[in-house]
């Protein structure tokens, strides 16, 4: 069911990632985007900002109060709501009046900016207290909901107050691994003051499906319907991936079960475009949502910012390079074809290949273009945040041309192949690669080592 008229339901972007926070520039920008689409919320709470975790016992100082006064500014004057956070986790004391004491003076300072939404992050901490804490409360979740709870009561009685709070297990498997320890959600559900919000975001951190029964189970521990925290879309735990992909294995019937879907997203704002993009036309979609349909729509609606100084990008080179960085459980057919198509030719013996490789050969060299092509864009800050993942797959690219020509080649066929461009230790080189190949990740997610195999490091 939706949250109540006092509680609206939730929809919009997190900036709660790890890494560089976006410019003001970028934060408008998005504003506008959430304005056109109909999306309504936006929390402030990257991990970055030094007062989100190291110094949140401390007010934002005048320069960083003015920057979010502004945006709160700029937020009301398209229809949208801030929401503002920080986690005090790491080093907090439950039953320490002075921090207490601290995190409501963050809060008033954030209302007096114009804030309206409250949000208490105990994600990604330790599931341990202090002694004194211990003495005082017994559980993580006792003590958590406690702390919550007085909060919400002391902004309370200056005026209402919405809250959302990020418990420490957030996700599924964390509950079922018994983080925070046993039965920590059912205790917070009991505990929490029912007008406090809760985020979750599904099964998993980064949850390829999220189905009715899931959230209704959740929602019966908690006491509440939840507020999905999305990560279908997030990339700071990959740098060398971004997700470019629908919003993807969330029925639309998923919306009556929620109070609200906050979308954390690629780090890299200017790629966040078609992700966000298809979030917003789910969320008002009927029950004959289609993802691949809302993919295509967006893409389409984004190609103009491809624009290149000798040439656009062409949409369908557009599209497959966004189906080279889909989702995180997935590429997109377009890239899944060329892949099967190029693994489909190696497995053949070079003098078999035939028509297919010059085929495949073809379109791997239009994708190498493409990705190249990236350095031409007139939009510098699309180009900077698609350079290092684009010319990484050119490589790779330029690399199967190559050993493809060289096969094709009657001369050469069959002759061992080097590259002049992909040298060892330069190409494919680092101690993150050769960690890689160390231990070798299986397909039911378990790892196996290669050095007992006798495989090279």
């Amino acid at each position: 069911m939706h949250a109540s008229p006092a509680a609206p339901f939730l929809s919009g972007v997190i900036e709660g990632f790890y890494g560089p926070t976006w410019s003001r520039a970028e934060r408008i920008e998005l504003l506008d985007h959430m304005s056109a689409w109909g999306l309504d919320t936006y929390l402030h709470g990257p991990k970055d900002d030094v007062h989100h975790r190291a110094a949140w016992r401390l007010p934002y100082p005048e320069p960083e109060a003015h920057e979010l006064l502004s945006l709160v500014r700029e937020a009301r004057a398209r229809g949208i709501r801030v929401a503002h956070g920080f986690g005090p986790g790491l080093d907090i004391r439950y039953t320490d009046p002075a921090d207490l004491d601290a995190a409501v003076a963050r809060f008033v300072q954030a209302r007096s900016l114009g804030v309206s939404v409250f949000v208490l992050l105990f994600d990604d901490i330790p599931d341990r207290m202090h002694e004194e804490d211990v003495a005082r409360w017994g559980t993580l979740a006792r003590a958590q909901a406690a702390f919550a709870n007085a909060v919400l009561a002391a902004l309370s009685a200056e005026a209402p107050a919405r809250m959302l709070f990020c418990p420490t297990p957030y996700c599924g498997r964390m509950a079922m691994r018994g983080h925070g320890g046993a039965g920590y959600l059912q205790e917070l559900g009991a505990m929490l003051a029912p007008e406090i919000d809760v985020f979750w975001t599904g099964p998993e951190i980064v949850s390829r499906t999220i189905t009715e029964a899931h959230i209704d189970e959740v929602a019966s521990w908690l006491r509440r319907p939840p507020v999905l925290w999305d990560n279908l879309h997030a990339n700071d735990y990959d740098g060398r991936r971004v997700h470019c992909g629908p919003y993807s294995g969330r029925p639309a019937a998923l919306r009556a079960r929620l109070r609200g879907v906050l979308s954390n997203p690629n780090t890299e704002f200017p790629l966040n475009f078609p992700g966000l993009h298809s979030m917003a036309a789910w969320l008002r979609a009927g029950a004959d949502w289609d993802e691949r349909a809302s993919y295509l729509d967006a893409m389409r609606a984004w190609l103009a910012r491809f624009d290149g100084w000798r040439q656009p990008m062409p949409e369908e080179d557009l599209l497959l390079l966004g189906d080279c960085f889909y989702l995180p459980y997935s590429e997109g057919p377009l890239a899944i074809d060329l892949r099967d198509q190029l693994r489909a030719v190696l497995a053949k013996a070079p003098e078999q290949w035939g028509e297919d490789a010059a085929a495949v050969r073809s379109r791997l060299a239009r994708l190498r273009d493409a990705c190249a092509r990236i350095a031409d864009l007139r939009d510098r800050r699309l180009f900077a945040a698609w350079s290092r993942r684009a010319w990484e797959l050119r490589e790779e690219c330029d690399l199967m041309v190559k050993f493809l020509e060289w096969n094709l080649a009657p001369a050469t066929r069959g002759q061992p192949f080097h590259s002049d461009f992909h040298q060892p230790l330069t190409y494919r080189g680092g101690m993150v690669p050769s960690f890689q190949r160390l231990l070798l990740m299986q397909k039911d997610g378990t790892f196996v080592s290669s050095a007992m195999e006798g495989t090279p490091p």
